[in-house]
C-alpha cells in the first residue's frame, strides 16, 4: 500500500514533465513569427499541428491497443523520449515553414503515448477514488501546458531556443522517472488484439457515451481559450496602454491555476460525484463564454483578470472527471483503448474550434468572437443530462 501511495507522485511529476512540450511553440510565438513574418496563421496553425499529431497518434494507439498490449511504462518512456527530441527540431535554422509544423506534428504524435497512458496508468493502480488520482494528474498536464509561457517570462533576456531546450530535458526527466520507478499496477488486465469494432464497443454503453460526449463539449471550448489567452491579454494592453501587463507570465498564470481546479474537483467529486462537479465547472465556463463580450472589455484590469482566472479555473475542473468517468464505464480489458479513443475525437474537435475562430476573427467584431466557444458546453451539458447517476462516486 505505502509503494502505491508513492507511485501517484511519480505519474504526476513525469505527466508534468513531459506535457510542458505541448504549448512550448505557442510560447515563443513572437519570435518564430520573426523568421516567417508572411504567415498570418500561425497561432492557429502551429496549435492545430500539436493537435492533429495528436490525434493521430491517438488513433494509431487506439487501433493497435498499444497502452492495453504493450507495458504502458515502456510506452510513456519511448514516447517522452522521441517527443522530447522531435520538440528539438524547431531549433534547427528552417526556412521552410512546413517543417516547422512537421516538427509540431511528430511532438503532438507522441505525446499520445503520454497523455492518455497516464491515464492508464493511474487507472491501472487507483480502481476507488480514480478521479481524485486523475484529478492530480491532468492537473499535472495542466501545469505543464502552461509552464512554457513561465519559461518564456523567466529567459525572456535570453534566446528563444532556451525554452525549447528546458521543455525537451524535462520531458527526458520524466520519461525516466516513469521507466524506472512506475510497473505495471495492480489492476492492469491484459489487453487482447486488435479489433477494429471492439475499440468503439465503449460507446454502446449509455454512461460511457454520456461522459465522452461530455466531454467532446469541454474539449471545444478549452484549448481555443488557451491557444487565443495570450491574444486575449495583447488586446487589453493594445487598448489599455496602462497598466501594461506581462502577457507570458499572466497566460501562466491563469491557464496554470486550472491545475489547482483540477485537483480540487477531483476531491469535491469524492463527495458529492464526478457528474455533479463536472455539470457546475462545465455550466460556469459555458456562461464564461456567454458573459466574454462584456468583461474582455472592461475598463478595469481587475475585472478583466478576475474574469479569466474564473475562467480558466472552471475551464478545466471538469477535464479529470470527465476522464475517469470514461474510464470507470470503459471495457476493463479496453480501459486504454477507451481512453485513447476518446482523446482522439476530444482533440480532433480542439482543431475545429481552432480554425473556427481563427477564420471568425477576420469576419465578425471581436467582442462576440469568444461566444462561439458556449456551444461546447452547451452540447456537453445536454449530454450530461442523459445519463451517469449523479451520486456515482469515483
Amino acid at each position: 500500500m505505502n509503494g502505491t501511495k508513492k507511485i501517484l507522485p511519480i505519474i504526476v511529476v513525469s505527466q508534468f514533465l513531459c506535457t510542458s512540450l505541448w504549448f512550448a511553440g505557442n510560447a515563443i510565438l513572437p519570435d518564430i513569427i520573426k523568421s516567417f513574418p508572411t504567415e498570418l496563421n500561425l497561432l492557429a496553425n502551429l496549435t492545430s499541428m500539436v493537435q492533429f499529431g495528436f490525434i493521430s497518434g491517438t488513433l494509431v494507439f487506439a487501433i493497435f491497443s498499444i497502452s492495453d498490449i504493450f507495458d504502458p511504462s515502456k510506452v510513456f518512456f519511448i514516447c517522452g523520449i522521441a517527443a522530447a527530441v522531435f520538440n528539438l527540431g524547431i531549433c534547427l535554422e528552417l526556412t521552410d515553414v512546413n517543417m516547422l509544423l512537421l516538427f509540431r506534428f511528430l511532438t503532438g504524435f507522441m505525446l499520445a503515448g503520454i497523455y492518455p497512458v497516464g491515464m492508464k496508468i493511474a487507472a491501472d493502480y487507483f480502481k476507488d477514488g480514480l478521479g481524485k488520482s486523475l484529478g492530480f494528474l491532468v492537473g499535472a498536464l495542466v501545469l505543464g501546458t502552461a509552464f512554457p509561457h513561465l519559461l518564456k517570462n523567466v529567459t525572456a533576456d535570453f534566446p528563444w531556443k532556451y525554452v525549447i531546450y528546458a521543455t525537451s530535458t524535462l520531458s527526458l526527466i520524466g520519461a525516466c522517472c516513469i521507466f524506472l520507478f512506475v510497473p505495471n499496477g495492480p489492476y492492469r488486465m491484459a489487453g487482447q488484439k486488435f479489433d477494429l469494432l471492439a475499440s468503439f464497443s465503449g460507446f454502446k454503453n449509455v454512461n460511457f457515451r454520456s461522459a465522452a460526449f461530455g466531454y467532446f463539449g469541454h474539449m471545444w471550448e478549452l484549448y481555443t481559450f488557451w491557444a487565443f489567452l495570450p491574444g486575449m491579454l495583447l488586446l487589453y494592453n493594445n487598448t489599455h496602454q496602462n497598466p501594461s501587463l506581462n502577457i507570458s507570465l499572466f497566460a501562466f498564470l491563469i491557464i496554470a491555476s486550472g491545475s489547482l481546479s483540477c485537483m480540487i474537483g477531483g476531491l469535491l467529486s469524492q463527495k458529492f460525484g464526478a457528474k455533479r462537479i463536472a455539470t457546475i465547472a462545465l455550466s460556469i465556463s459555458g456562461l464564461c463564454c456567454i458573459l466574454s463580450p462584456i468583461f474582455l472589455f472592461s475598463s478595469s484590469v481587475y475585472i478583466f483578470l478576475i474574469f479569466l482566472f474564473i475562467w480558466g479555473l472552471a475551464g478545466t475542473a471538469d477535464s479529470p472527471l470527465f476522464s475517469s468517468l470514461v474510464a470507470k464505464n470503459a471495457p476493463d480489458a479496453l480501459k486504454g483503448t477507451s481512453l485513447t479513443i476518446v482523446n482522439c475525437i476530444g482533440f480532433a474537435i480542439t482543431i475545429i474550434s481552432i480554425q473556427v475562430i481563427n477564420i471568425l476573427a477576420k469576419q465578425i467584431d471581436s467582442h462576440y468572437l469568444y461566444t462561439m466557444l458556449a456551444i461546447g458546453p452547451v452540447l456537453g451539458l445536454f449530454a450530461l443530462s442523459k445519463g451517469i447517476k449523479s451520486t456515482s462516486n469515483l
